[in-house]
């Protein structure tokens, strides 16, 4: 949660909370190990996006041993779709990442983990978006959404809700897309998700009409 915490909020309570954990486990589990590693790969990713640090920290290195060494897919699809992040956001490797985005789907959906196919989703709708394919992002966003909400995870509907207003701006419904924007603004100021206020904000003030998409 403290590292949840960290990347929304761009707190900085993951470390202390991961120092706890390992004075209270002496000798932790292989799962324990597992767990703590794929903990401070996530801080350590949200510090690096974040501009907190000048060098990448071996991330991608550290996320392939995580997947190599991993207990079992559900662990395996989560640090997939870690993989996929920063292949996307650190190190501009839209191939490497859409495969790791896949994977994480696939393990998640064997797995039964929802949360981890909501993630690899929105990454893939992503794709499809930035590739002109609006009915796949829709399809996508939609399903990501969903599963979010069925998880009571209100950062991820939130967010996923805004890509849902952008689609819709995209598709020409600038009057809808406005109204799902001031929605999720509201929520979002009330849980202080200053990234999504932001974002929502730009989407509220938009008067511009997409280009057709071809």
């Amino acid at each position: 949660m403290a590292a949840d915490q960290d990347f929304a909020q761009q707190t900085d309570h993951a470390p202390a909370a991961i120092a706890a954990v390992e004075a209270i486990i002496s000798v932790p589990s292989p799962e324990q190990s597992w767990d703590l590693a794929m903990l401070k790969l996530r801080k350590d990713y949200s510090t690096v996006l974040f501009g907190s640090r000048a060098d990448d920290g071996g991330l991608a290195e550290r996320a392939q041993q995580l997947i190599e060494e991993a207990p079992d897919d559900a662990r395996r699809g989560a640090v997939a779709f870690s993989a996929g992040v920063m292949a996307d956001n650190v190190y501009q490797q839209p191939q490497e990442a859409f495969a790791h985005y896949t994977t994480a789907y696939q393990l998640g959906e064997k797995s039964g983990d929802d949360l981890v196919m909501s993630y690899a989703l929105r990454h893939l709708g992503d794709h499809a978006h930035t590739a002109g394919d609006l009915v796949l992002a829709r399809q996508h966003w939609e399903r990501s959404t969903e599963l979010r909400q069925t998880v009571g995870h209100l950062l991820g509907a939130l967010a996923q809700q805004t890509l849902l207003a952008v689609l819709l701006r995209d598709e020409g419904d600038a009057a809808g897309s406005r109204a799902l924007a001031t929605e999720v603004n509201r929520w979002a100021g009330q849980v202080d998700l200053k990234f999504i206020v932001r974002e929502t904000a730009a989407l509220m003030a938009d008067q511009t009409q997409p280009e057709p998409q071809r």
